[in-house]
């Protein structure tokens, strides 16, 4: 029986994962959030986490890159509204 119910503990730490996944969090993101939401230990979640970039080299790859892209875009964003809101401010300065 301890076999079945470890290996069921295992599911729902990797179905909690691949829900962090969906938010496009970090391994330790998503370690900070289970431990905090899910009472889980951040030890439990890396090793499963670990496991599931073994077992989906590929899917972990373009996974960490699609973030960097998206992360990317968001300063990117962050930097136009800055540059937005210097303009303004200089703006109201020449008149």
């Amino acid at each position: 029986m301890g076999d079945s119910s470890s290996a069921s503990y295992i599911r729902m730490v990797q179905h909690l994962i691949e829900k962090c996944l969906i938010f496009q969090m970090t391994k330790e993101e998503c370690m900070e959030a289970l431990s905090k939401h899910a009472n889980m230990k951040p030890v439990i979640t890396s090793t499963v986490w670990k496991e599931l970039e073994k077992e989906n080299k590929e899917f972990f790859d373009n996974y960490k890159r699609n973030r960097q892209d998206r992360m990317s875009e968001s300063e990117t964003t962050q930097m136009i509204q800055n540059m937005i809101s210097n303009s303004s401010r200089g703006s109201s300065l020449d008149d």
